[in-house]
């Protein structure tokens, strides 16, 4: 369940009061995790993998309650702003309302005399002050990317990153205001969701933007050339679902300039999701094994090679400085006998999709009985269509292979017997989409993978959770041992 899925005011879901009413429906329901997307600020297609930052949080997410509790909004400030339409999030309405509104509560606040704002200022600084000032000159430049600002800038010469933060001051400490108040609702929630017994599992994308702080300023840390281009950037090669394969455009490591720093930003990345987050799921976890490197000059993924990752050795060096954390393996699609090695060899457990379970041509090692205990079930991820879509589209063999297995009676009996699949399965963990809980169709499914312009939409209706859907979410878990009984 994504944070934007929450049906908070203002267009889209936040920290506010109904992020900890979900929380007490989750315990409620005898949940243990929270599974949410990236909380990064959203770029290129509203996508939370493109994010201007892999350390900064998503300002869309302040709770504008709170700057109205402290007199530096009013709630017609708020109420003159159009939102969209309330069933699903429209994100260049929100843009237009929600930086404005930001910035009239800064400059309101008088932040930049606060103790607390600078601590976190200066505890935060290996990663703000290139956000900061990244964000600040993009708006000064129309938004434009990095790529295309004047050499001087674009290459990070002193005399240049010294006049815009002179020049760009109070833009600079709007950004650092937007963090610091993201922070201090983020923790708040995660606090209050802990102290309920319930955990929350992040997701990690292994690629950064290519228009983003991170690349822009760390460029030794990717394979770009002297201009600061790229060289290389990610996708996947042609299949069966792609032709001409999938270009993402991300750039691509220098893992050999990060085995020389004995992978210290991957440190500092990994030790600040552990700050965010209890649990960490690594997205495209195979690109630590080997990824897929696409000229930069190309226009689709055809012509590519696979080139060897780091391996193992991250992982050995992340033991050793940040201790054996849990972590989750997103380890789908076609796995190399070398890519089932490192996830073994790390211990982490992988994923398991129900929903691609019952192709009727093979056996297939997303069925149950072929589970080991150490797995993640799930029933469908963001990037599937929901349960029941899923099965008003499957093909005739498909469905009737899955209909024997759970013994399906009809449609409307989907979601329930593919969730006590998934319960009563012997992985460690299972996870359930929202939507599935809620037994809506493919209206509600979040991601359609390299399409853009509605994906990342959808929103849970404020009446759609009460006591009586929580009560059998926990008789069900009880059922399957999966929490206790009182």
């Amino acid at each position: 369940m994504a944070i934007s899925s929450l049906p908070s005011k203002y267009g889209i879901g936040c920290f506010s009061k109904e992020a900890y009413d979900f929380v007490d429906f989750l315990a409620a329901s005898g949940e243990k995790i929270w599974q949410i997307l990236p909380l990064g600020p959203t770029g290129y297609g509203d996508s939370p993998y493109q994010s201007f930052s892999t350390f900064a949080g998503n300002p869309y997410y302040i709770d504008l309650e709170e700057f109205i509790e402290k007199g530096w909004l009013k709630s017609k400030d708020c109420e003159k702003y159009n939102y969209g339409n309330p069933e699903y999030v429209e994100y260049e309405v929100i843009f237009k309302s929600r930086f404005a509104l930001l910035r009239k509560a800064f400059e309101k606040s008088n932040i930049q005399e606060s103790k607390e704002f600078k601590e976190f200022v200066k505890e935060n600084k290996y990663w703000l002050d290139n956000y900061a000032l990244y964000m600040a000159i993009k708006d000064s430049k129309g938004g434009r990317s990095w790529l295309e600002w004047e050499k001087p800038i674009k290459t990070r010469q002193k005399s240049a990153i010294d006049k815009y933060k002179k020049e760009l001051k109070d833009d600079y400490d709007f950004y650092c205001f937007q963090q610091y108040y993201f922070c201090k609702q983020w923790f708040a929630l995660k606090k209050y969701a802990n102290d309920k017994g319930i955990e929350i599992v992040g997701d990690i994308p292994i690629y950064v933007a290519l228009d983003g702080s991170d690349t822009w300023g760390n460029p030794e840390l990717f394979q770009l050339d002297k201009e600061c281009n790229p060289t290389s950037v990610a996708g996947c090669p042609p299949d069966c679902f792609s032709l001409k394969g999938q270009l993402w455009g991300n750039p691509l490591y220098d893992w050999d300039y990060h085995k020389k720093t004995n992978y210290d930003w991957w440190m500092k990345r990994i030790e600040y999701c552990y700050k965010l987050y209890d649990i960490v799921r690594i997205d495209h976890f195979r690109g630590f094994d080997e990824y897929y490197s696409i000229p930069a000059d190309r226009e689709d993924a055809v012509v590519g090679e696979w080139v060897k990752g780091p391996g193992y050795d991250l992982f050995r060096v992340m033991k050793e400085r940040i201790g054996n954390k849990p972590v989750i393996a997103e380890d789908l699609g076609f796995l190399t006998p070398s890519v089932i090695k490192l996830v073994k060899k790390t211990g982490y457990p992988g994923m398991k999709i129900l929903q691609f379970a019952f192709d009727s041509r093979d056996e297939s090692d997303y069925l149950p009985y072929n589970y080991p205990k150490n797995c993640v079930v799930y029933t469908g991820t963001h990037d599937n269509d929901t349960t029941r879509g899923w099965y008003e589209t499957v093909g005739r063999k498909d469905k009737s292979f899955a209909r024997r297995y759970m013994q399906v009676k009809s449609g409307k009996d989907i979601c329930d017997k593919m969730i006590r699949t998934a319960l009563g399965s012997v992985a460690d963990t299972a996870v359930i989409p929202m939507q599935d809980i809620l037994g809506l169709g493919g209206e509600a499914r979040m991601n359609v993978p390299s399409t853009l312009g509605t994906n990342w939409k959808w929103r849970m209706k404020k009446d759609a959770i009460n006591d009586e859907l929580a009560a059998r979410l926990l008789d069900m878990n009880r059922l399957y041992g999966r929490t206790k009984r009182r």
